[in-house]
């Protein structure tokens, strides 16, 4: 199980920035924009992707009783992260550009 904390800490450490009141990934060329987010709940964590409209739609949702980090990497497993496409390539450009 991972917390809001924990779950704060590790994206805050692989690359996510707070965006408003959000971990946020931004949008490569326009590090003030966020394209990824979690919504980090009293229960649960969503995942949302800003679509071109601009509209946020949710892409994986998950109880933090459900989230375990792995024991290697210290990713959050079980989240919803796999279902988001380049979210490695995304993270790797904001790690890059601290």
């Amino acid at each position: 199980m991972m917390t809001k904390q924990e779950l704060t800490d590790w994206a805050l450490a692989n690359g996510w920035k707070m965006i408003g009141a959000y971990p946020c990934l931004p949008k490569p060329d326009a590090p003030k924009e966020a394209l990824v987010r979690m919504l980090l709940k009293s229960t649960g964590v969503d995942l949302q992707m800003r679509r071109p409209s601009g509209r946020w739609e949710k892409v994986a949702g998950q109880s933090y009783l459900k989230i375990y980090p792995d024991p290697r990497t210290g990713q959050p497993l079980d989240m919803g992260l796999e279902k988001i496409t380049g979210i490695a390539r995304l993270m790797e450009r904001a790690r890059s550009q601290e």
